[in-house]
């Protein structure tokens, strides 16, 4: 049936942000270019939209010939304002970006494990309205928040998980609390993560891939034909109650220590690489990051790749064995993966993905070919921990735009 023309207004706006959205600003000669529109069509929805507030002339074009210049139109990026928020179990990070998503102010502040529950929530709301405040913001729209955790499919709130900070769930309500007009969402940190990877990351050419999470914890995201999959209780991806050899024991439904996570948690890896002779820092707390790096550019200034002088005071024989003996640990987990999922693409995330680099990566690719019939690959993330922070922005930034680019939807107001 042909659309109503109320209906093919709609879809006729929508399409013309999303071009200016994804494309920048344009006149509107070259909106009916892309559109495919009738001059009159796109007239009209310049006019509508104008209206509404949600685009402007930014500039012209056509300076170089006769005639007057054409105007240039462009997204109202101040027309609202988002918040993303990366929350880990010592440290919450803060960005403000506008409705295009231009970064406008960000910071992170630690939070020590010996803080309170409602000390740790104030904290981190502080830092909201601080990092708000700096922006130059009036209010937030939207709220996108990653976590480490399991989302509960039918509120969309964290669930009760053991081993994770009383603060995290209580901050979401906080937020919503001290922000009531702004529309507050969680989600799973590496979930948000593989979105990143997928819109702006290393899987831009996947719609079926894996991230394999690497940091602090072990974390898996699934994404099967374009969709993320969370699972009937949002616990998809929970690889680090995987059982697998090597450890000591099995997980329970309380702990993870057993499974994945005993061969591949920062602490593990981190035990692991003094094991295999290479120096973790004494006297204060060693970065797992700053390990795996150390080792990878050992083995990398070796074979003449690059001279990294934070590198020479690793042994690259010891170097070599730690990243073999890593790769060991990580292939059982994506071996695994691969076996029930078959995703084609494996993506080794967080920190510690990108601290390994293309050489942890072609070592777990080479294990895996060893293992499986399926042929897999195994990339680096060029996002690393800050896939997290990314993610939840577009999150935020999809939700706003999906409200204030809906015509006939919530009245326009100014945010």
């Amino acid at each position: 049936m042909p659309a109503s023309p109320s209906t093919a207004r709609a879809i006729n706006d929508r399409l013309a942000l999303r071009l200016l959205q994804q494309e920048g600003p344009l006149t509107a000669g070259q909106l009916k270019q892309r559109t495919g529109l009738s001059r009159p069509t796109v007239a009209d929805l310049v006019e509508r939209l104008t209206a509404a507030g949600l685009i402007a002339v930014v500039g012209e074009a056509g300076e170089q010939r006769r005639g007057p210049n054409a105007k240039v139109y462009g997204i109202v990026a101040d027309r609202a304002h988002l918040a993303a928020l990366d929350v880990r179990t010592e440290s919450v990070a803060v960005t403000v970006a506008d409705l295009v998503g231009r970064v406008l102010a960000e910071e992170s502040v630690p939070i020590g494990t010996d803080t309170g529950t409602g000390p740790a929530v104030e904290q981190a709301v502080a830092l909201v309205e601080r990092v708000v405040k700096e922006a130059g913001a009036d209010r937030l729209h939207t709220v996108g928040i990653g976590a480490p955790g399991l989302i509960d499919p039918a509120s969309g709130e964290l669930r009760d998980s053991s081993g994770l900070p009383e603060w995290h769930r209580r901050l979401v309500a906080a937020l919503q609390e001290r922000l009531p007009e702004a529309r507050v969402s969680v989600e799973n940190e590496t979930n948000l993560a593989a979105l990143a990877e997928q819109r702006d990351g290393v899987a831009r050419d996947r719609d079926t891939f894996v991230l394999l999470w690497l940091g602090h914890g072990t974390g898996a995201a699934v994404v099967l034909d374009g969709a993320l999959r969370r699972g009937a209780s949002g616990g998809t991806g929970e690889i680090g109650f995987l059982p697998v050899p090597g450890t000591t024991g099995l997980p329970s439904a309380t702990d993870c220590e057993g499974g994945f996570h005993s061969l591949a948690s920062s602490a593990a890896v981190l035990e692991l690489a003094a094991q295999c002779g290479v120096p973790v820092a004494a006297g204060e707390e060693p970065s797992v990051v700053g390990v795996v790096r150390a080792a990878t550019g050992a083995v990398r200034s070796a074979v003449g790749l690059v001279a990294d002088g934070a590198a020479r005071s690793v042994d690259s024989g010891s170097a070599a064995r730690f990243l073999d003996a890593l790769a060991d640990r990580l292939v059982v987990g994506v071996a695994s993966v691969v076996a029930i999922l078959d995703p084609g693409c494996v993506v080794l995330g967080g920190e510690v993905g990108r601290a390994g680099g293309d050489e942890l990566a072609a070592r777990v690719q080479d294990r895996l070919a060893r293992m499986t019939p399926l042929p897999t690959e195994v990339r680096t993330t060029t996002l690393g921990g800050g896939a997290v922070l990314r993610g939840a922005l577009l999150t935020a930034r999809d939700r706003a735009q999906e409200e204030l680019f809906t015509p006939g939807g919530r009245p326009v107001q100014s945010w």
